[in-house]
């Protein structure tokens, strides 16, 4: 039961999430892609003081972290099956992409990017922006990937 109600809530959190992020890579990305140098700061200067410290950023990825742990949890009486392992490559994914590349690279660079002028951006604007669109793909990846994942662990016929 702990098992099922963990893995449902992992599909859950990760779909919200994935949701998020496919809608930052297929529609915002290609918006910013064409920008020129002011208008891409422009558009970060409004963007990302609400985007990065939006609470439903917060609730998603603790949700994301504590929901595999507790099926993980439901799942551990020996021996470890498939769901569990799934599981398990899931949580690896989501502390790997939403959690350390958002902490560890797309928060200094949001900080890079928000320390600019917007009216006179650096000459390594394209630099920044393409950290920005690649640091946005790799945690998409990984997301999209723990998503499935959890989903075929909640549907495995041993996963209950």
């Amino acid at each position: 039961m702990l098992a099922t109600y963990g893995l449902i809530a992992s599909v859950v959190a990760t779909a919200l999430w994935s949701g998020l992020l496919l809608m930052l890579t297929t529609v915002l990305h290609p918006l910013y892609a064409r920008r020129d140098a002011v208008g891409f700061a422009r558009d970060m200067h409004r963007f990302l003081p609400i985007a990065r410290r939006s609470p439903t950023n917060y609730l998603l990825v603790v949700a994301m972290i504590v929901a595999p742990v507790v099926a993980l949890v439901g799942l551990w009486p020996p021996p470890p099956g498939v769901p569990f392992v799934l599981t398990a490559l899931g949580l690896a994914l989501i502390v790997a992409g939403p959690l350390l590349t958002s902490r560890f690279g797309a928060e200094p660079n949001y900080a890079v990017i928000l320390a600019w002028d917007p009216e006179a951006p650096p000459s390594d604007w394209r630099e920044v922006r393409a950290r920005y669109l690649r640091l946005n793909w790799i945690r998409g990846a990984a997301t999209w990937t723990a998503l499935a994942l959890f989903v075929v662990a909640a549907l495995w016929p041993a996963a209950s």
